[in-house]
C-alpha cells in the first residue's frame, strides 16, 4: 500500500499504482519521465512485496517442517531456546517497518513535488497568457494615445498663433493711436473770418473711443475664444482619460471572463474524459457480458440440439418398439384363438 495527497493508493494487478484522487488530481498530464520514474518505483516496490511474499511462504514451510520434526522426534530430546534471537527479530521487523514508512514518505513527497511543479507551471502559463494581453492592449491603445498628443500639438500651434496674431493687433493698435495723437497735436494757427467748423479734438477723442471699444471686444471675443478651445481640449484630454479608464475595466473584466471560461471549459474536458473513460469501461464490461452471455446460449443451444436428436432418436426406437409390440399382441392373440379352437 502507498499515499499519495489528497486520496488512496492501491496496488494494482501488474503491480502498479493507480490513484483515486478527491478532485485535485484530475486532468494532470505526467512527462514522460515522470512516468518512467513511477513506473520504476511501482516495479521495484511490487518486486519487494513479492519478495516478502516468498519469505513468508518459505518462512511457513519451515515452521511445518521444524512442528513435524519436533513430532517426530517427540519430547526426548531438549527443546532449545530461541528466546535470544526474538530481540534480533523485533529489531528486523522495526527496520523493515522503518523502511516501508521511509518509502511511502519518498512517495507521497514525490506526489506533492510534481503536484506543485504543475501548479506553478500553470499559474505561469497562466501569467504569460495575462502579460501577452496587456502588451496586445497596450500595442492598440498607442495609436490613440499618438492621435492624441497629435491632437494636443494642434491645439497648441493653433494657440500660439492665436496668441501671435493679437500681439500683432495690439502692436498695430499701439502704433495706430501714437500716430493719430502725433497728429492730433501738432501747432496750426488758421485764422479765417468765417464761421467756426468742427471740433477736431472732439472727433479724434470720439474716434479713439470707437477703437477702444472695438478692441476691447476684440481682446474680449479672442480670449473668450482661447477660453473655449482650452476648455474644449481640457474636456477632451478628460474624456480620453475616462475611456482609457473604461477600457483598462473593460479588458479586465474580459480577462477575468476568460479565465473563467478556460476553467470552466478545463473542467468540462476533465468531465468529458471522465464520462468517456468511464463510458468505455462500461462497454468493455457490457461488451464481456454480453460475450459470456452469448457463450451461454450457443451452450445452451448447443445442448437443446443434443436433447432433440436423443429425443428423436427415442421417439424413433419408441415407435419401433411398439410396431414390435402390437406385432407381439398379434401373434399373443393368434395363439390364443389356436389354443382356444
Amino acid at each position: 500500500l502507498g499515499f499519495s495527497s489528497g486520496g488512496i493508493c492501491t496496488r494494482g494487478v501488474g503491480g502498479g499504482f493507480s490513484r483515486a484522487s478527491a478532485g485535485c488530481g484530475d486532468g494532470i498530464l505526467l512527462v514522460n519521465n515522470e512516468k518512467a520514474t513511477m513506473q520504476n518505483l511501482n516495479d521495484r516496490l511490487a518486486s519487494y512485496l513479492d519478495k516478502v511474499r516468498l519469505l513468508e511462504g518459505d518462512n511457513a514451510d519451515l515452521e511445518c517442517k521444524i512442528r513435524e520434526w519436533c513430532a517426530k522426534v517427540g519430547p526426548s530430546c531438549e527443546p532449545r531456546d530461541y528466546s535470544c534471537f526474538h530481540k534480533e527479530i523485533e529489531d528486523l521487523q522495526n527496520q523493515i517497518l522503518c523502511a516501508a514508512m521511509e518509502t511511502n514518505k519518498i512517495l507521497l513527497n514525490i506526489d506533492n513535488n510534481r503536484m506543485t511543479a504543475d501548479d506553478f507551471r500553470v499559474k505561469y502559463e497562466t501569467e504569460c497568457g495575462l502579460r501577452q494581453n496587456v502588451d496586445a492592449d497596450i500595442c492598440n491603445l498607442r495609436p490613440v494615445l499618438d492621435q492624441l498628443a497629435s491632437c494636443k500639438t494642434d491645439l497648441q500651434l493653433q494657440c500660439e498663433a492665436l496668441t501671435e496674431e493679437m500681439c500683432c493687433l495690439k502692436m498695430n493698435h499701439e502704433e495706430e493711436t501714437k500716430c493719430l495723437r502725433k497728429q492730433a497735436t501738432g501747432d496750426v494757427s488758421v485764422e479765417v473770418n468765417a464761421c467756426p467748423g468742427p471740433d477736431l479734438r472732439k472727433i479724434l477723442e470720439d474716434l479713439r473711443c470707437q477703437y477702444e471699444t472695438l478692441m476691447e471686444r476684440n481682446r474680449k471675443e479672442t480670449e473668450q475664444w482661447y477660453a473655449c478651445k482650452v476648455e474644449e481640449v481640457n474636456l477632451e484630454v478628460i474624456t480620453s482619460s475616462q475611456e482609457i479608464e473604461s477600457s483598462n475595466k473593460q479588458v479586465t473584466e474580459l480577462r477575468r471572463q476568460q479565465q473563467a471560461s478556460e476553467i470552466n471549459v478545463q473542467a468540462q474536458l476533465t468531465m468529458k474524459e471522465n464520462l468517456e473513460s468511464s463510458l468505455a469501461e462500461t462497454e468493455c464490461r457490457y461488451n464481456k457480458y454480453l460475450a459470456e452471455v452469448q457463450s451461454q446460449i450457443s451452450c445452451v443451444e448447443q445442448q437443446l440440439a443434443e436433447i432433440r436428436a436423443e429425443m428423436e432418436c427415442q421417439n424413433q426406437e419408441y415407435k419401433t418398439l411398439l410396431d414390435v409390440k402390437c406385432r407381439l399382441e398379434q401373434e399373443i392373440q393368434t395363439y390364443h384363438c389356436l389354443l382356444e379352437g
